[in-house]
């Protein structure tokens, strides 16, 4: 269903989000901090919220409205559920997960792969071995770079060597 906006695009926000944000970080600073690190607070909410009613509102007054409903209704339900959401969490704690992205944030990310591949593909052109790929570029790059860097050392010691070598040349006596 498409909403007709006026030109100033209005928002609603799931107050309930605030709510159970503010209970994971009440539950999240008695831990100790061994273990905050290890905490992935997303992941709690996600549970959480999956587990209690929306309570959305698209004014600050609905917002206000909204807020003191969660908290007179809900405190106990939320303090729960987060509780919940901690346990499991915490009994998976390694656990690898990929977050989702924003829109915004999927698209700067396939373009900045898409800059990055492009870059690689450029570079082939200009090494001896044009198999390159992500998996290899340090190994076929570095001895190269290492290579130029040498050279590089063996011209400044060369040129100081020059510019020694003519100052004294100025101040001899041979140069009458």
């Amino acid at each position: 269903m498409k909403i007709d906006r006026p030109e100033n695009d209005y928002i609603n926000r799931n107050v309930m989000e605030v709510l159970v944000a503010e209970e994971i970080d009440r539950q999240i600073n008695r831990l100790p901090n061994k273990i905050k690190k290890f905490i992935n607070p997303i992941e709690i909410a996600t549970y959480a919220l999956n587990r209690l009613p929306a309570l959305y509102a698209s004014s600050h007054q609905g917002f206000n409205k909204q807020k003191l409903k969660g908290r007179s209704e809900y405190s106990v339900k939320i303090t729960q559920e987060v509780r919940r959401g901690l346990a499991v969490i915490q009994q998976d704690i390694l656990r690898i997960s990929t977050p989702l992205l924003a829109e915004k944030e999927e698209e700067d990310l396939d373009r900045s792969i898409q800059e990055a591949q492009t870059a690689l593909e450029e570079l082939a052109e200009y090494l001896p071995e044009k198999d390159l790929t992500w998996k290899n570029v340090v190994r076929l790059v570095k001895p190269i770079l290492a290579e130029l860097q040498s050279q590089d050392r063996e011209k400044r010691k060369l040129r100081k060597v020059r510019s020694q070598s003519s100052k004294m040349w100025k101040n001899s006596i041979y140069n009458k």
